[in-house]
């Protein structure tokens, strides 16, 4: 069992060093673009959920 375990470390280990890691500048752009993207949908679905409040408002009010 610990020899399977160590194994497993070590394999995973050498798969590490095999991942083409992105640079901080790549970093810092893609966490822009998930956040830029991220406040988008948020606005898009307060409007909806917003336009829906006011519609069943409508609806029940009348």
């Amino acid at each position: 069992m610990l020899g399977r375990l160590t194994s497993f470390l070590k394999e995973s280990r050498q798969e590490l060093q095999h991942v083409n890691w992105p640079t901080r500048k790549e970093t810092t752009r893609m966490v822009i673009v998930v956040i830029g993207l991220s406040l988008v949908v948020a606005a898009f679905l307060g409007a909806v959920d917003f336009a829906f409040l006011y519609l069943l408002g409508r609806v029940v009010g009348s």
